[in-house]
């Protein structure tokens, strides 16, 4: 009785090992959280002015600059950052 308990205990952990080996692989690489406002500034602020200037910026928000300058004055605050849009995202090519 023992074995036949016993044989099937092994069996069944067996069966739900075995989903792990006929699981795809997943591909996508992990998708990062985007960053706040508070921490593209301490990141990307070159000279320490609390400000970026597009020639400190780098990646979409360089590319959307325009956009996030809503007052025109060559700058990025922290508070044009916070309502800044969400970029675009790419769609995948196949």
């Amino acid at each position: 009785m023992r074995s036949e308990i016993l044989k099937i205990v092994v069996g069944f952990v067996l069966f739900l090992g075995a989903g792990n080996l006929f699981a795809q692989p997943n591909d996508r690489p992990e998708r990062r959280a985007r960053p706040t406002a508070e921490q593209l500034i301490k990141e990307m602020d070159a000279n320490k002015d609390g400000k970026l200037s597009k020639a400190e910026l780098k990646g979409p928000i360089k590319d959307d600059f325009a956009k996030i300058d809503t007052n025109k004055d060559g700058f990025l605050a922290l508070e044009e950052l916070k309502k800044a849009p969400k970029p675009e995202r790419k769609k995948p090519t196949e």
